[in-house]
């Protein structure tokens, strides 16, 4: 989802870590309320909304860490094809 704050990080990279932070937990809890709770007739969640919004959540956090996997793989070939373009071109960089 977002990086974890590290001591290196300005308090406004911080700030903004949280705030990225928030924007995907609130999408999520909004994007799982929507699909799971349809009875609002009891204040307690059911049973089957409760395992509903537990499998939302977990097959959201595998979703997003997949995609971020792929991205970083293609990063990584992006940057090798680079890497050799300069080298083939003999720019070095």
């Amino acid at each position: 989802m977002c990086a974890a704050p590290t001591p290196q990080m300005t308090e406004a990279d911080q700030i903004k870590t949280f705030k990225d932070f928030l924007v995907q937990y609130n999408k999520l809890s909004e994007l799982c309320f929507n699909d799971c709770i349809h009875d609002f007739t009891s204040r307690n969640l059911r049973p089957s909304e409760d395992k509903c919004t537990v499998n939302c959540m977990e097959k959201y956090l595998r979703t997003n860490q997949r995609v971020s996997q792929r991205f970083h793989e293609f990063q990584m070939v992006a940057n090798e094809n680079m890497l050799a373009l300069a080298q083939k071109s003999g720019n070095p960089s």
